[in-house]
């Protein structure tokens, strides 16, 4: 960027996506928010803030049931303790449930998991789209070393939220896509092959791919899916005793290294 591409913008910016008339209106890609959006359910209006349309109800529905399936109240998962430190600490709501979303696109799960599932489906349907097989890319993934996002899931054999987001795709009628399709052919190859069972970021990326979500719009609209379990995590550690959640003492800790470091100055 050169330095007359930073003066333009000095003094205004440039958008398409909306601006707000304090006193009069606020305008949201072309439309009123209080007027024409304004009995949008929240997720509907997330969507639609995200893609710039409106993606219909069902679609809306749907992928507000991948976050109702996403909402556990459990302390042990990882994003969801983190808040609840920062609960037993006493910090405030905002602060504790950002970290705990700051830190669900881990490599193992959460965001960034399942953007990758994303990117496997279209990058399959490309190669079938050229005339390949479906079960040949699947082994080429395999050979380069590639994860298999959406297949076997850490600490358990099965996925509780399968049934009830492929239950939802037939309630909105979203259920005959090519890509869910796809997620099936997939496990089914996998797990005959291999053992390997289905986890519902396969299930998940699958649906926004026959919706026509991109990686990076499906990575705004999922990452704040968990803040419905985080939240119970933080206000049960904050209404406890201080500093209750969880706490090791120094005993407790195995410690190998040695018995006095030096520090530099």
């Amino acid at each position: 960027m050169s330095h007359k591409r930073l003066l333009e913008t000095e003094k205004h910016w440039l958008t398409r996506k909306g601006k707000a008339y304090l006193s009069d209106r606020v305008i949201v890609h072309g439309k009123d928010l209080h007027q024409e959006l304004g009995d949008f359910d929240w997720i509907h209006l997330y969507l639609y803030v995200i893609l710039g349309r409106d993606p219909g109800v069902n679609v809306a529905k749907l992928l507000n049931s991948f976050w109702v399936s996403t909402s556990y109240p459990d302390a042990s998962i990882w994003p969801n303790h983190v808040a609840a430190l920062g609960g037993t600490v006493r910090s405030t709501a905002s602060l504790s449930l950002m970290a705990g979303m700051s830190i669900s696109e881990a490599s193992i799960y959460g965001r960034r998991p399942e953007v990758r599932a994303l990117d496997f489906f279209y990058r399959a349907g490309a190669h079938c789209d050229a005339g390949g097989d479906l079960f040949e890319f699947i082994e080429e993934q395999r050979a380069a070393g590639r994860t298999l996002y959406g297949y076997g899931r850490p600490l358990a054999s099965t996925d509780e939220r399968i049934p009830y987001t492929l239950a939802k795709a037939r309630e909105f009628e979203l259920d005959g896509g090519r890509y869910l399709k796809m997620a099936l052919d997939v496990h089914a190859y996998l797990h005959e092959k291999y053992g390997y069972s289905m986890n519902v970021a396969a299930v998940h990326a699958s649906l926004a791919a026959d919706i026509g979500l991109n990686c990076q719009d499906y990575q705004t609209f999922a990452t704040p899916a968990f803040v419905t379990g985080i939240a119970p995590c933080y206000q049960d550690a904050r209404d406890q005793p201080e500093g209750s959640f969880f706490p090791v003492r120094c005993t407790n800790i195995v410690y190998n290294g040695p018995a006095k470091r030096k520090w530099s100055a």
